[in-house]
């Protein structure tokens, strides 16, 4: 929470609707939730059962049918759309399965990328670039383009980008799922390390059950209602149940 009590993001009576042909197809109504200062949250579920959905929302990549998003004071759901992609660009960090890196580019220009969409020249973007890759671990791949890399390293190098801006949110939509196990243990394990050093509040849309037990909370979305998890993120017994039904 921050010093005034208010949670570093909240949501307030969320639905969204998809447009089925001349049906309206609900993939959630109502929703209030609430994310605490420098928390860690697991969102798990079915597949579909609207988890990307609803972080894409958070991210200010999609909007609600109905309801607000509050990131502390600001309603990022009255912005217009060059406000939210400013917003974004400036507090939300994001890291997805397929990493989304431009393949023509090297590691480090894909780093550098929201400093200059920000307007930063690109000798000042650089050595923060530079150093967000150093963090990672890629320092001396940072000269190779993105297709020389192994899946891994491109994970590495989202991750990096994730960073370069200095966001308040890390946002991450199944960041192992296209990883072997070790590879997987590597990123979760930077994923923690980032969280604390640059003092995050964190949001992973995940399957990996290990995952979503090393973070502070769990919340699982099925038909369409968000809740804790049952037991936690300690709960041994039901997140192996829960392996059973959904991955």
């Amino acid at each position: 929470m921050d010093p005034d009590g208010r949670p570093a993001i909240r949501g307030v009576g969320l639905t969204k609707q998809f447009k089925s042909g001349d049906a309206a197809l609900e993939v959630f109504a109502d929703m209030d939730f609430e994310v605490s200062q420098g928390e860690r949250l697991a969102l798990i579920g079915e597949s579909g059962s609207g988890k990307s959905t609803l972080l894409y929302m958070l991210g200010g990549l999609d909007r609600p049918s109905k309801g607000a998003i509050y990131f502390n004071h600001t309603n990022i759901s009255e912005l217009s759309e060059s406000g939210l992609a400013d917003f974004r660009n400036r507090q939300i960090g994001f890291v997805w399965q397929n990493h989304s890196l431009l393949p023509e580019f090297t590691a480090l220009e894909n780093v550098m990328m929201p400093l200059l969409i920000r307007g930063v020249p690109s000798a000042e973007a650089a050595p923060v670039a530079l150093a967000r890759l150093d963090e990672v671990g890629l320092k001396d791949r940072a000269s190779h383009r993105a297709g020389e890399l192994s899946g891994g390293e491109q994970q590495r190098v989202s991750l990096a980008r994730a960073l370069v801006g200095n966001p308040s949110v890390l946002l991450a939509d199944e960041p192992t799922g296209n990883l072997d196990f070790r590879t997987g243990e590597m990123i979760m394990s930077l994923l923690e390390n980032v969280h604390r050093s640059h003092r995050l509040t964190s949001i992973f849309v995940t399957h990996n059950i290990s995952f979503a037990r090393r973070c502070d909370r769990i919340l699982q979305l099925d038909k369409g209602i968000l809740a804790a998890f049952p037991g936690g993120a300690t709960s041994g017994e039901a997140l192996v149940n829960y392996g059973k039904n959904y991955v």
